[in-house]
């Protein structure tokens, strides 16, 4: 009894920049990281600088899921077209694996093989200004995840910070291969390669973990909290949650007086819609009323 819809007109505009931004920081850094990769002989910087790449595919995906997250419910997607934003995380997640498992065997192999070199120095300045770069724009787009409540954006936030934690590493390694452990650039682009593939399988288990409609259990926890302390709810029989990209969805039953009328059961409805809009950000909520 009652549904609650919020505008998205104003979030997913809000969520592309932090996606185009990302592109374009991803497409200098990965440049100059490989140019300075090859140039000061540094398996570790180029390593970091693939990594950039996969990044650049990542947002482009999730670029493009969030513009079809833009469109309209229609006769074939009665819900909207917002699971295309998740759906892009898990391509995004794809697409890392694929290079992160690349530089782990190119890795492994020239460790074996003993294809070993001191960098030049100025690798190490390069990956460091970068990690600061990085740590800069993972800051920007998680605030801005947090602003619009985007789960592509939070993704992207946080392989942000893993790859500004990729250049601390590569810094360390660069610095201790010129100082003699030689091995080490080589070592480096191999725990490079691991964080790759690690953050890959984070962004591919929420996402798939939202596909299959599993939700947050505290999530629902405070709901029902919530829902139990409006005037007139005698008892919350069910309640489930599902998400479908930034929008919340919530399906509740609830028990109120038999005596009661339809008028005043309709107002305690709006009122849940109302609390769990306003308090927890749930975009829609079905509520079903039975006797108690």
């Amino acid at each position: 009894m009652g549904v609650i819809h919020l505008s998205e007109a104003k979030k997913l505009p809000a969520a592309d920049i932090g996606a185009w931004l990302s592109i374009g920081v991803y497409l200098v850094l990965s440049a100059v990281k490989l140019a300075a990769g090859y140039g000061f002989e540094s398996k570790a910087l180029q390593a970091d600088g693939f990594n950039n790449t996969t990044d650049i595919l990542a947002s482009l995906a999730v670029l493009i899921g969030l513009r079809i997250a833009r469109k309209p419910p229609d006769s074939d997607h009665r819900y909207g077209h917002t699971r295309a934003e998740t759906v892009a995380s898990m391509v995004a997640s794809f697409i890392m694996a694929a290079v992160g498992l690349e530089v782990l065997i190119d890795g492994i192999k020239k460790l074996w093989n003993g294809e070993t070199t001191s960098p030049d120095l100025a690798a190490a300045v390069v990956a460091a200004i970068a990690a600061a770069v990085m740590f800069l724009l993972a800051r920007y787009n998680r605030r801005l995840a947090d602003r619009t409540g985007s789960h592509a954006m939070k993704a992207v936030a946080a392989d942000n910070r893993s790859d500004a934690l990729v250049s601390i590493g590569t810094v360390a390694g660069i610095l201790l291969s010129v100082l003699g452990l030689s091995w080490l650039d080589a070592a480096t682009a191999v725990l490079v390669a691991v964080l790759i593939c690690k953050t890959a399988w984070d962004i591919f288990a929420e996402a798939t973990h939202m596909l299959t409609d599993g939700f947050d259990k505290s999530d629902l926890d405070r709901y029902k909290v919530a829902v139990s302390a409006v005037e007139g709810v005698e008892r919350v029989k069910d309640i489930k949650g599902r998400n479908h990209g930034q929008r919340v969805f919530v399906d509740l039953t609830i028990e109120v007086d038999q005596e009661m009328s339809v008028l005043d059961s309709h107002a305690i409805a709006e009122s849940i819609e109302r609390q769990l809009r306003e308090k927890y950000r749930v975009d829609q909520v079905h509520v079903h009323i039975e006797p108690h």
